[in-house]
């Protein structure tokens, strides 16, 4: 009976709606409540656990990287007070988010930090005579500082790590990247990941011949998912075999792309974590719709479908008209560079061939889903329609990446799904309980 059941189960998974089939894989975990007092701690904190850690490398999300700049001759600023700097080395650019409504630089610090596309190179590159960098490569102690969110940026993660036997510099690492950036795939360019990988990777191997050549778990949360997803994609694969331990990806942005995103480039809310419109937000958004990480994960059509994702008396969007909403919100400049830098990011895939986790947060309509410009006035905030996610990352995304990982049979051997129900986006890696599962799966992962 027991060999009868194992042979009938999977096909009967088959007959599943596509969702319930993905949450009800073999390979996908369900927590619905939270797990047991210490049940991260593993015992890897007492009796020298220490030496039993792998190193690990933490990719941060998006606004989480400070960044520095430099103002060369070749800057023409738009009014003088924005050269003051012109000459006089590296200063912070890019520090503390809630700085910004008080800035009385705010038109120099857009134009600092504003990208330009070039059509002829198919890259983002900054204005001229702007040079940036990111601060504090390498160390956890580098991320942005918020006073007012405290938790934000790893800090509580850091602190776990720590009391489990990681060391800043030791056994624990950061790769901070520029925010305004997206890594690219095969057949495009970018002057400043090339850069980035080529750091990640010297960091990597710095960090396994530092722990007696044992192999780097790296885990990215959000954005930093994407980036160290495509990090590893863009390895030769004897060097992973060498150096990866594994890859825990914590509420990564798919590829598939979310509605929230949407909201973000069309109204300017939420960007810098302004968070409603306002006039700074406004103020803020053609910086922002300038960056390529701004337009990287507008939904795909392949998996959102022809459904209404952006209303308007006038006329619906769906995914496949997001070329004509950036007409309609008067962007048609980003026309191009969607075309040319996004639309092949959805399309692709290449599994990371790499021990993988991906830990998602989950709950029901908190998540935006399709947003509702009545009178087409599109600097006002939208009526909201919401459906399953993470508040940021639609559920649909979340099963469409699942999905095609399990596509590779090899990868589908050691890939993880988890899904925590009751987490969002940004708590999975500071509200206690979901805290404890991420930890649960970084000492795990290190153990194995």
């Amino acid at each position: 009976m027991a060999r009868i059941l194992q042979v009938v189960a999977p096909l009967l998974l088959l007959l599943l709606p596509a969702g319930l089939r993905e949450l009800l894989s073999p390979t996908t975990t369900i927590d619905p409540r939270p797990p047991p007092a210490g049940a991260a701690d593993g015992g890897t904190t007492t009796g020298g656990g220490e030496a039993l850690l792998h190193p690990l490398v933490l990719v941060p999300g998006l606004t989480c990287n400070e960044l520095e700049a430099r103002l060369t001759d070749a800057y023409r600023p738009s009014v003088p007070r924005c050269g003051a700097m012109k000459g006089k080395g590296w200063f912070g650019l890019w520090a503390n988010c809630s700085d910004l409504p008080a800035h009385h630089y705010v038109q120099c610090f857009l134009e600092q930090m504003t990208l330009v596309y070039d059509p002829v190179a198919n890259e983002y590159r900054n204005l001229p005579g702007v040079e940036t960098r990111v601060r504090s490569f390498g160390s956890t102690r580098g991320f942005q500082r918020n006073p007012e969110h405290t938790t934000w940026c790893f800090e509580v993660l850091r602190h776990e790590l720590e009391r489990a036997g990681y060391r800043d510099g030791d056994t624990l690492f950061a790769a901070q990247y520029d925010l305004r950036y997206a890594p690219p795939v095969p057949g495009q360019s970018s002057e400043v990941f090339s850069r980035y990988f080529r750091r990640l990777t010297r960091l990597i191997e710095d960090a396994s011949e530092k722990n007696e050549n044992k192999k780097v778990i790296l885990f990215g949360h959000s954005f930093g998912g994407m980036v160290a997803l495509e990090f590893v994609r863009s390895t030769p694969m004897a060097w992973r075999n060498r150096y990866i331990k594994h890859l825990i990806l914590a509420a990564p942005v798919p590829a598939e792309g979310f509605v929230k995103t949407l909201h973000y480039f069309v109204s300017g809310s939420g960007v810098m974590y302004i968070p409603t419109v306002s006039p700074l937000a406004l103020t803020l958004r053609p910086m922002w719709r300038s960056f390529e990480s701004s337009i990287i994960n507008f939904p795909s059509p392949a998996v959102f479908g022809d459904r209404p994702l952006v209303v308007t008396a006038r006329r619906n969007y769906s995914a496949y008209d997001v070329e004509d909403l950036l007409v309609a919100i008067g962007f048609g400049a980003g026309v191009e560079p969607f075309r040319r830098r996004s639309v092949p990011k959805m399309n692709y895939f290449q599994a990371p061939m790499v021990p993988t986790t991906c830990i998602n947060g989950v709950r029901k309509n908190n998540t935006p889903e399709q947003l509702v410009y009545w009178d087409g006035d599109f600097d006002a905030e939208p009526e909201i329609v919401y459906g399953d996610g993470d508040q940021i990352i639609n559920l649909i995304s979340m099963l469409a990446f699942d999905e095609k990982m399990r596509r590779q049979p090899e990868q589908n051997k050691v890939y993880k799904s988890i899904k925590l129900h009751g987490a969002d986006h940004g708590t999975i890696v500071t509200e206690d309980w979901a805290l404890k599962r991420v930890m649960q799966e970084i000492l795990e992962a290190s153990r194995i």
